[in-house]
Formats: structure tokens, C-alpha cells, sequence
């Protein structure tokens, strides 16, 4: 028997007997025709924010703002859509080796980048934090970045729980234009930065 949709929208249950086997061929597509460009391109640079850091072109390493000691960009290989990063210039793995100025400044990203996300993205919610370490999920555990990941409620749905595949429903180069018109407007709001 197919799937029945019970309740609210986000809700589904399948009610099958011992004998049936599940409806594979009653379940559609879902098609994710951005994701061409994660399986297209050669494998990941573990040097890429020092790479950002350095670069002279924001476009290409998806750097969104830079400030004297730190920059916030997109993450590449995001956790949801609207994912970023606050990253010291300096290359560090340990937060108690980071200045006052750049603890400052990578908070402050932080706050500029949740602004961001929600005049851009409507966010509701974030999580923020470090991962500090190889053993505590750090992908780079060289180079320390700050997340900034976008939250909205009813976000999480069984896709990740039952096949661990997460649906991201922006291209990263539209996402990319959207924040920096976002930026773009909030400056000219706001006036010159003293």
C-alpha cells in the first residue's frame, strides 16, 4: 500500500503488513540538479581557507566580507543552505592562540553573517560554534573557523535521518549573489562604516 500522509504536512507513515515489501516504485524523484557542481569538481583542497585568506578573487573562494584580522565566507560543502564561516587570517588550529582582535572580529562576522541571513534567507534560528580538533568534527583542524548555520523551524525532515542525504535548495553561486546584494543594501542603509 502506498504511503499515506497523516496529519500535517511534514508527517508520513506507511502501513504495510508482514508480507509486503516496501512501495520503492510509488516513491518519486527528487531531483537536485545543482549538485553537479559538488560531484564535478576534483577532491576537496584541505588548504582552502588559507587559500580564501590569501586570495585576491572573494567570487571564486565564496568570501562574502573581509575585515583586518578575519573574513566570513560560504562553506563549500555546507550542512544546510546559507551555511558560513568566519576564519582568522592567521592559520591556527588552537582558540587560545587567537588576539582579542581577532576573537573580536570573528564574533563580530558572526553577528554580520546571521544579519545576513536573516534580511536574506528570512533564517529564524542558528547554530554557532567551533569544532576544535580532529576528534571534535573539525575539517580542517589546522586552520580554526567559527560556523554560522541558518535554522528555520520544521527544517529538519526524515531525508538526513533515514538515508543521510541533506536536500540544499540553493545553487552556491545564486546564494553567493543574493548575500551580496543583501550586504550591498544593508551598507547603503546603514551609511559609511566608521
Amino acid at each position: 500500500m502506498p504511503a499515506r500522509l497523516h496529519g500535517d504536512s511534514a508527517r508520513f507513515s506507511f502501513r504495510l503488513s508482514d508480507d509486503t515489501e516496501f512501495p520503492k516504485a510509488d516513491i518519486e524523484a527528487l531531483w537536485c540538479p545543482w549538485r553537479v557542481e559538488y560531484f564535478e569538481q576534483e577532491k576537496s583542497n584541505p588548504h582552502f581557507l588559507s587559500d580564501a585568506a590569501r586570495a585576491s578573487d572573494d567570487v571564486a573562494h565564496l568570501v562574502l566580507t573581509r575585515r583586518k584580522n578575519a573574513f566570513l565566507m560560504m562553506n563549500r560543502y555546507p550542512y544546510a543552505v546559507g551555511h558560513l564561516m568566519a576564519v582568522p587570517y592567521r592559520k591556527t588550529g588552537d582558540a587560545a592562540s587567537l588576539g582579542e582582535n581577532e576573537v573580536i572580529e570573528l564574533w563580530n562576522l558572526a553577528i554580520h553573517g546571521q544579519t545576513l541571513l536573516r534580511a536574506a534567507m528570512k533564517a529564524q534560528g542558528f547554530n554557532v560554534g567551533l569544532n576544535l580538533g580532529q576528534c571534535a568534527g573539525a575539517g580542517v583542524p589546522h586552520h580554526l573557523h567559527l560556523h554560522i548555520v541558518p535554522r528555520w523551524n520544521g527544517d529538519t525532515n526524515f531525508i538526513p535521518v533515514l538515508s543521510g542525504t541533506r536536500l540544499l535548495s540553493e545553487s552556491l553561486q545564486s546564494l553567493y549573489e543574493k548575500l551580496m546584494t543583501t550586504q550591498r543594501r544593508l551598507a547603503a542603509a546603514e551609511g559609511p562604516r566608521t
